[in-house]
């Protein structure tokens, strides 16, 4: 299914109480952050998988909200350990031509509202589609971001007292720790070393949701 298909099954998931949504909500829907976006992409006719993008062309992203969609919380984007060296090495992937390009250059996300209680009365606020191949300044600003992340996780190994990765930040965008016991050290091939004792993923920052529901 592309893009194209999938938004007009995903307009009609909004302003809907998940208990009129969804038949069956799991109990781990509060603490398991991914099974909100699982749910929906089994909703409208997809079949979970490991492809890198939920779409053919594109990708489905959730994020908890107030009821009016401001945004509560970062949304993650993608795991870095096994590209790490594409990020860290004296001259970067190209953003283009990077995992965390094809990962978000068409992306739709809903923000959701968590505030009741009852995890049957929660509800999809808004649909909200990203298209980077048309939205330049966005573009733009993102790429910005992951060639001064890129920078700075270099020089975190280069010079910070553990030598490892840290929290990155631009604009829009950073890299934080994101890791479940038993932790996932990353090992980096260009230092012929461990540069982390955890996973590590690219995140959206609140500033990127605000930023598409006012300007896009």
């Amino acid at each position: 299914m592309d893009v194209e298909t999938a938004i007009p099954l995903l307009k009609k998931c909004v302003g809907i109480k998940f208990r009129d949504l969804f038949a069956d909500l799991p109990v781990d829907l509060r603490t398991n952050k991914g099974t909100v976006g699982q749910l929906l992409l089994k909703h409208i006719g997809l079949e979970l998988d490991s492809e890198l993008t939920d779409f053919s062309d594109g990708e489905l992203k959730t994020n908890k909200s107030d009821a009016h969609g401001n945004p509560r919380e970062t949304m993650s984007i993608t795991q870095i350990s096994g590209q790490i060296d594409s990020l860290v090495r004296k001259n970067p992937l190209p953003f283009v031509e990077s995992n965390l390009f094809k990962k978000i250059q068409r992306l739709v996300f809903l923000p959701v509202c968590k505030d009741a209680e009852n995890r049957e009365d929660w509800f999809f606020v808004s649909i909200h589609e990203v298209n980077l191949n048309t939205q330049s300044a966005l573009k733009e600003m993102l790429e910005n971001d992951y060639d001064s992340i890129c920078s700075q996780l270099r020089n975190h190994i280069l010079t910070s007292d553990d030598g490892y990765i840290h929290t990155s930040n631009g604009e829009l965008i950073q890299v934080r720790s994101k890791d479940t016991k038993p932790y996932h050290p990353i090992h980096s091939e260009e230092f012929q070393r461990l540069i982390s004792s955890k996973n590590h993923a690219f995140y959206f920052k609140e500033e990127f949701m605000n930023y598409v529901r006012r300007h896009l």
